[in-house]
């Protein structure tokens, strides 16, 4: 099937050697990571210099260019949202990190980037020498466009879904180099056990779902708890149009739920950009291509588009909300998390659609190290911290105490429904607070 291609497949080494001192390079996005690219490329250590490599939302472990080049004496990494293995570097002065909205992210590239590589994952071809954009459609399609040089990685243990109208497929003729190699399996990820508190935040939101809506869940443990009730659930047709597709929806489509039958766009089908999850995950997009629409950034994250679809639900977490409402979903203080993402793509389309509605689930307190408590929910978000959503966005606070529905309400108003999901211990001190701020 590559007869036709085979003057294009190199070495990862080979291939590496087409990027130059003061290239700009683009390792993708989520579980889509080009492996073989990262660990040839970090072979030209000293060779080269000012080569800078985006990327975001790591799974892996380690990322090869940054471990290498500690000094940064040829490389350096900017990340669009930190996973694990990038929040890590990102604490130690390893990574640059460049905040920004998924939803706009092509019109980024498009308008405002260079792209000198770009380094896209494939699936294996099938025998016309189109492949499927694997765990990720990101943003690969613009970015390809944008690129001197588009190398694509092929990964055997990818899911070969293409969309079922090419919404997630590439064509071998768009690669000017192919690289070919052995991968380690893809990365898996797991949820922890959910907490007394999880269990009840989940709850109330299972309780304000209705039948047939289309949800968008978040990558988390009370997103899949949510899910998990579902499963078990009365609630009937529901639908995905969602960031990332997990586990939570495979567990809603193995318990007959997940039919999007009611959807107004993509009906039938879990339309969604990236995959993350087990490998019983990776297995299901990989047998049932016909459920799926895994499609470009612009297209999942468009506001305009969940704005066509009835009873639409977001449901994410957050790190902090303050009385007004404002959220902080992806920093502690001055020290980055993770990143605003999709998050608020999502909640402005839950507020656009018909029946629709926002969550943002949060425990209503925490605990440090030494066993003291702290509070989720503040007068206001600290000095350094992120605003990753608006008051105006957020329409439900979801904690273990239930659920504030903010929309329309006055300042004042806004803040004793906050106080009402704020833990017990807490309380007083913000009434205090709100009586003396918002008149």
């Amino acid at each position: 099937m590559l007869e036709k291609y085979r003057s294009k497949v190199v070495t990862a080494d080979k291939a590496a050697e087409a990027i130059k001192s003061g290239d700009w390079v683009d390792f993708g996005f989520g579980s889509g990571f080009p492996e073989l690219m990262d660990a040839a490329l970090a072979k030209r250590k000293g060779a080269v210099t000012d080569v800078k490599i985006r990327g975001g939302l790591v799974y892996r472990p380690s990322i090869a260019v940054v471990e290498c080049d500690p000094d940064h004496e040829s490389f350096d990494y900017y990340s669009w949202h930190l996973g694990n293995a990038e929040r890590k570097y990102f604490s130690a002065g390893q990574i640059h990190f460049a905040p920004m909205l998924l939803r706009l992210l092509p019109q980024m590239y498009r308008e405002y980037l260079t792209v000198d590589v770009a380094c896209i994952p494939v699936s294996k071809p099938d025998e016309n020498g189109c492949c499927g954009l694997g765990l990720a459609s990101y943003a690969w399609k613009t970015i390809m466009k944008k690129a001197r040089t588009v190398i694509f990685e092929v990964n055997e243990h990818m899911p070969t879904l293409q969309g079922v109208d090419g919404s997630h497929r590439v064509s071998l003729d768009d690669a000017d180099l192919i690289v070919e190699g052995e991968h380690a399996p893809l990365a898996a990820n797991k949820y922890r056990t959910p907490s007394e508190a999880d269990i009840k935040i989940a709850e109330y939101v299972v309780n304000e779902i209705p039948n047939g809506a289309t949800l968008s869940l978040g990558v988390g443990t009370v997103p899949f708890t949510i899910a998990e009730m579902l499963a078990k659930s009365d609630k009937e047709d529901l639908g995905c149009h969602t960031g990332t597709i997990s586990d939570a929806f495979l567990m809603l489509y193995q318990a007959g739920k997940l039919t999007g039958r009611r959807k107004e766009i993509n009906t039938g089908l879990a339309a969604w950009n990236l995959a993350s999850g087990s490998a019983e995950l990776y297995q299901w997009l990989n047998d049932r291509p016909d459920l799926f629409y895994p499609a470009d950034v612009d297209y999942i994250h468009n506001p305009r588009n969940m704005e066509k679809l009835s009873n639409f639900i977001s449901i994410n977490g957050g790190v902090q909300l303050d009385l007004m409402g404002q959220e902080n979903a992806e920093s502690v203080g001055t020290r980055q998390l993770s990143g605003t993402g999709g998050q608020l793509d999502f909640l402005e389309g839950a507020f656009l659609s018909p029946g629709g509605a926002g969550y943002i689930c949060i425990n209503s307190a925490r605990k440090d190290k030494k066993g003291q408590l702290h509070s989720n929910i503040l007068a206001s978000i600290p000095a350094g911290s992120t605003i990753s959503a608006p008051r105006g966005l957020i329409q439900n606070v979801a904690t273990e105490y239930g659920v504030a529905h903010l929309t329309g309400l006055t300042l004042k108003e806004r803040a004793y429904a906050m106080i009402s999901v704020a833990h017990p211990a807490f309380r007083d001190e913000l009434k205090a607070y709100a009586d003396a701020t918002f008149k």
